[in-house]
């Protein structure tokens, strides 16, 4: 009989040797994230019964979270804003540090019930998008991804969200085929330089995507094609909210006000104090 309990020990051991940190914080992720458990059930219920299965099915996953394989793209899934999200091969796996980029939309635009028009460029798996939907009921959004499957993914999740009347998502390279017309413009673009790419943790240089991550030879293609393209995108008086890399506002700020764009100096930054949030202003 394996229980819940022998698995939480056996799988912790086995993160331990293989020196991930907090082995046993790793070792209930997994569990709950997996038999869809919580830390009570762990706790109290940990001597019941594990189907063979489904033990089985955990002990090749605790392999490969052994071996760097992120969680979420374990359990396929993982929470933003609050918010759950299927992800796909295509779509980055969420991160914290982003939502500095929605509380900074929201302080710019503090009326909840505004009827905004919401442009999310590379949108991924949708979380940008659906976070600031999911505060302004009244507004409608459109997510742009250059790849087909993260445009797919986006979509799905919008709908499981309930937000599929009020967004739209489209294939394209940022927002070559739109008109125009929005109030706040966000994005989390490609900002590694490419010749980083090998040195970053195995996690992400092995299972996020590379058209996600690479924001060429100095991480800043992404950003001159959003100064080039966001004069046109936003209203007068609409902002721009832009996610940056480690050591990027300087560069970053430069295109913008090149672009025509007011910055607001400083840039955002996030709960660990890096500049995260760049944002624009078009007069």
């Amino acid at each position: 009989m394996t229980t819940r309990t022998a698995l939480l020990r056996a799988f912790a051991a086995a993160f331990t040797e293989s020196g991930m940190e907090a082995p046993e914080r790793e070792a209930r992720a997994l569990l709950r994230g997996c038999l869809g458990l919580t830390d009570l059930d762990l706790v109290t219920r940990g001597e019941q019964e594990v189907a063979e299965d489904d033990a089985t099915r955990l002990r090749a996953l605790a392999e490969r979270r052994a071996q760097g394989e992120p969680l979420a793209r374990l359990t396929g899934r993982r929470e933003f804003w609050s918010l759950d999200f299927a992800l796909s091969p295509e779509t980055l796996v969420p991160r914290p540090e982003t939502e500095t980029l929605v509380e900074a939309a929201l302080s710019l635009f503090p009326d909840r019930s505004a009827p905004l028009r919401l442009l999310d460029l590379g949108t991924g798996s949708g979380a940008l998008l659906a976070a600031l939907l999911s505060e302004y009921p009244a507004a409608f959004g459109v997510g742009v991804d250059l790849a087909p499957g993260a445009a797919r993914q986006a979509r799905a999740n919008l709908a499981a969200l309930g937000f599929a009347t009020r967004a739209a998502v489209l294939v394209g390279h940022w927002g070559e085929a739109l008109i125009g017309g929005f109030d706040l413009v966000v994005s989390n673009p490609p900002y590694i330089p490419g010749t980083d790419i090998p040195a970053l943790q195995r996690e992400v240089r092995t299972h996020d995507p590379l058209l996600a991550l690479d924001g060429g030879p100095q991480g800043l293609d992404a950003y001159r094609a959003l100064a080039l393209a966001l004069p046109r995108l936003l209203v007068a008086g609409g902002y721009a909210v832009l996610e940056l890399g480690i050591g990027q506002e300087r560069q970053v700020a430069g295109l913008l006000t090149a672009a025509g764009l007011g910055v607001e100096d400083p840039a955002r930054a996030d709960l660990a104090g890096i500049a995260r949030a760049m944002i624009a202003r078009k007069a």
